[in-house]
Formats: structure tokens, C-alpha cells, sequence
């Protein structure tokens, strides 16, 4: 079924390191598919939880976009035909979006948290990440955006990323104690197929 979805972003996932650019030259070859504006913004690892590399691209809209499943299907294969590597593509719904108190400063990392809440939690968990946990990382130094997705296609479905100005942002102690309180303690454990990646370089390296 070529089911339309409207979503506020796109994420292509990659397994594999590819050269400097794949990303961009992805995004040109876009054109005649996705005709609505959209940033680009393209995160990597050489170590995810797995040890293996792993690139995430994301297409940003700059409005909400109705999006089929026919095209995020089309968008991996172009993918697959430029780099020999398979991928996967994900609708976006963006849920909250907060800018840190310097926002404008340079990105040094990208964490990233997925999960998908147990059955019967989840209105608890999005109730918490809402109204204590996003808002309270927003605000610890360092942290320049926070955002809350929607996977409308793929598991886990809880996608929550950080724009950091370095990695150590998250062993800082106001960091932690945003972590640590007992709203956490008390929905955490009930996070499933969890995901949790420090990306540290803004495009792979060859």
C-alpha cells in the first residue's frame, strides 16, 4: 500500500562509511522527487553500539510534507545505485524542537536515543521526555538543539537527538542530574530496543 504520511524530516540510515559529499550529491539527485525545500544534515560514527560504522542523513523540511511509501522505498535505491550499499529511509514527525541557550555555535557531536516504549508506557515515557527531559537537556550547557521524532516506518519509533558542542556535554554534571532524576529512574527501565549513538564527525571521513 502506498500510503501517504505527512512528516517534518527524513532519515536515511547507512551501515557503511562513504566518502566525503554521498550525502549532498544523495540530496541533488533529489530534485525531481522531493520538491519542497530542505537542509541537510548528515551525522557519523565509526563505532555504533554494534562496532560497526554508521551514517545517518537527514532531510529536514522546511514545512510539513506528505510523504509515500513508494518514495522513501525510491530513495533507497538511489542510494544503493550511487554507493553500493544499502540503506534504510524513515518519516520523520517531529514532536518538540528546542534551541539551547547558544544554538548558533558549531556542532561537534550528534547523539542520538531510540527506543521503543513498552507496551502500556508509552504515554508516560512521551509525557516525561516532553515536560522534564528534553526541556531540562535544552537547557544544560552545550546542548545547542534538542529534538523529538516520530519513526513513522521503522523501530525503534521513539527518536530523540541532541546537537552537542562536544561529546563530553554528556558526561557533564548538569547532564547527569537531568538523567538522574526520579521521573527517569522511573521510566527508563520500561525503554525497549534501545539505541543510543554518539555521533562524532558532521561527515564521514575517507
Amino acid at each position: 500500500m502506498n500510503t501517504p504520511s505527512t512528516c517534518h524530516a527524513l532519515l536515511l540510515k547507512c551501515a557503511a562509511e562513504c566518502p566525503t559529499g554521498t550525502a549532498k550529491r544523495w540530496q541533488e539527485a533529489l530534485t525531481h522527487t522531493l520538491r519542497v525545500p530542505q537542509t541537510l544534515q548528515t551525522a557519523f560514527t565509526r563505532h555504533a553500539e554494534n562496532g560497526l560504522p554508521m551514517q545517518y542523513v537527514y532531510l529536514r523540511f522546511s514545512k510539513p510534507t506528505d510523504i509515500h511509501d513508494a518514495d522513501c522505498s525510491a530513495l533507497e535505491k538511489i542510494w544503493l545505485a550511487m554507493t553500493g550499499h544499502a540503506a534504510q529511509v524513515s518519516r520523520l514527525q517531529e514532536v518538540m524542537h528546542l534551541e539551547g541557550q547558544h544554538s548558533e555555535t558549531p556542532m561537534g557531536a550528534h547523539y542520538v536515543v531510540e527506543t521503543d516504549p513498552e507496551v502500556g508506557w508509552h504515554q508516560e515515557i512521551y509525557k516525561w521526555y516532553d515536560e522534564e527531559h528534553m526541556p531540562g537537556l535544552a537547557r544544560v550547557p552545550g546542548c545547542l538543539v534538542a529534538r523529538r521524532y516520530l519513526n513513522l516506518d521503522h523501530s525503534p519509533r521513539s527518536f530523540a537527538c541532541y546537537d552537542l558542542q562536544d561529546p563530553e556535554v554528556t558526561s557533564t554534571a548538569p547532564w547527569l542530574a537531568v538523567r538522574g532524576s526520579a521521573w527517569s529512574d522511573i521510566c527508563r527501565p520500561h525503554f525497549t530496543n534501545t539505541l543510543r549513538t554518539m555521533f562524532q564527525h558532521t561527515e564521514p571521513h575517507p
